[in-house]
């Protein structure tokens, strides 16, 4: 089974390069399938990882940034795939 963790922040005005900076060199305790790092206009970061493994399998997530950075908590979400 694919399993993909969505992991999404908003930085504070002004901050969308830091934050999509911080995000890329975040390491993960293992290798995912895919990694994605995507941006979105209001300085919004999201990181998509896909995993073969169950849909209710501990995986290592992205951390919380320092809240200096972030305008809000991070949205996380978790998918399998449909196929």
């Amino acid at each position: 089974m694919t399993v993909a963790l969505m992991w999404e922040a908003r930085a504070l005005p002004g901050r969308g390069a830091e934050l999509l900076a911080w995000a890329r060199a975040q390491p993960l305790a293992g290798t995912p399938a895919r990694r994605e790092t995507l941006r979105a206009p209001q300085d919004r970061v999201l990181v998509i990882t896909w995993w073969d493994a169950p849909y209710d399998a501990e995986l290592p997530e992205l951390p919380e940034p320092d809240e200096g950075l972030v305008a809000r908590a991070v949205h996380r979400w978790r998918f399998e795939s449909a196929e």
